[in-house]
């Protein structure tokens, strides 16, 4: 017979802590969106290039990214690594997880957005004197952004909800973290967990609509 008794109150005096957790959850979540955008430009170009010195690392990366679980990639960083006698804390292990797991992504991502930008558009600024890398960084770069944009926020959102799998390698700072040391205290499961579902369904839509007026106010022309 079902007899819980909810205690809402309990759980809403915990939300402070849970809201600095989110902070740290969106620290992570950023971190790794600015590295796997860099990352995931490389290997881009590397997938797209004719030589199979660049191709090859960057193939293998994005298949292993895409095709192995993250939280696989966050245990080899955390506890794979330290066979090798490289020890990462839980927060440097979990960027480091989501970041390879980000670029992955955003590699075939950036990769769509760079072969539907025309090559005459590249032949045009290499006929004003532009050099290849200054062609790729003044014209191919900001299309493929611009094209690619919108896609990646999607990624964004995924970061966020991968940083819950931090709970895994002892992350307790983040809002998972947080969340689950209030409830091995207060055994308050559903309402502390209800709640830390509503916080990331906020980051997540915030970030949704933070990105379309952002994109609606560079990308109007």
């Amino acid at each position: 017979m079902f007899d819980y008794t909810f205690q809402w109150r309990q759980a809403f005096r915990a939300l402070p802590q849970m809201l600095e957790g989110a902070v740290v959850t969106l620290q992570i979540s950023l971190l790794s969106m600015a590295l796997g955008v860099a990352i995931a430009v490389l290997l881009a170009v590397g997938r797209n290039s004719s030589s199979i010195w660049l191709r090859g690392p960057a193939t293998a990366w994005v298949e292993v990214a895409r095709n192995t679980p993250a939280l696989f990639q966050i245990y080899m960083a955390h506890f794979g690594l330290g066979s090798f006698g490289i020890y990462l804390s839980p927060f440097v292990a979990l960027l480091a997880g989501i970041t390879f797991n980000n670029a992955g992504y955003l590699c075939e991502t950036f990769r769509g957005a760079l072969r539907a930008i025309p090559e005459t558009q590249v032949r045009a600024g290499r006929s004003l004197g532009m050099g290849p890398v200054q062609a790729f960084r003044l014209i191919v770069l900001p299309q493929m952004f611009r094209i690619a944009f919108l896609p990646s926020t999607n990624q964004m959102v995924w970061a966020i909800l991968m940083t819950s799998l931090g709970v895994t390698v002892g992350m307790n700072t983040d809002l998972t973290g947080v969340t689950q040391a209030l409830n091995s205290r207060t055994f308050r499961t559903f309402e502390l967990f209800a709640l830390a579902g509503v916080i990331y369904y906020c980051i997540a839509k915030a970030v949704m609509l933070g990105a379309r007026l952002l994109a609606w106010r560079l990308f109007r022309y």
